[in-house]
């Protein structure tokens, strides 16, 4: 096995690993998972949110987001509302009650991702930040592994 393919291995163990434990907390104390969560994000971040959007930033399918959203308006924490000038799409908004549960699950992501990364020295997570966002980078801008 190569350098590149165990240090892959390692690095998509570490993000499973890392969000089931985040998604576990999450939904114990609000009731909701990790992939809501970060749609709930996605829509409060990004000014006219649509599906098409949530698609394109997390790398699954329209039809997979899309479902996924109508499950946030069935919980009463978002709502599909007609785009203003395109009848045939839609904008995402939050509720307030989808505000008051961004607002509420902020912390808790954060305190338990502090909590299970303690181990590791403050400096190294520093270090390897910058080398993620530019692995990222580099395939966000070739398209590399989004699904549409």
């Amino acid at each position: 096995m190569s350098h590149v393919t165990s240090i892959f291995i390692d690095l998509v163990r570490v993000e499973t690993r890392l969000y089931n434990a985040v998604s576990a907390r999450l939904r114990a104390e609000q009731g909701l998972g990790l992939g809501q969560f970060e749609f709930l994000e996605i829509i409060d971040r990004v000014p006219g949110c649509r599906v098409l959007d949530i698609a394109g930033e997390v790398a699954i399918t329209v039809g997979a987001v899309s479902k996924a959203v109508d499950r946030l308006v069935a919980a009463g924490w978002c709502q599909r509302v007609a785009h203003p000038e395109d009848r045939r799409s839609s904008v995402l908004r939050l509720t307030s009650a989808g505000e008051e549960q961004l607002s509420a699950s902020r912390p808790i992501v954060e305190s338990e991702l502090v909590a299970l990364t303690a181990s590791v020295p403050p400096d190294d997570l520093a270090r390897i930040a910058p080398t993620l966002a530019a692995l990222r980078a580099t395939l966000e801008a070739g398209h590399h592994g989004q699904l549409g």
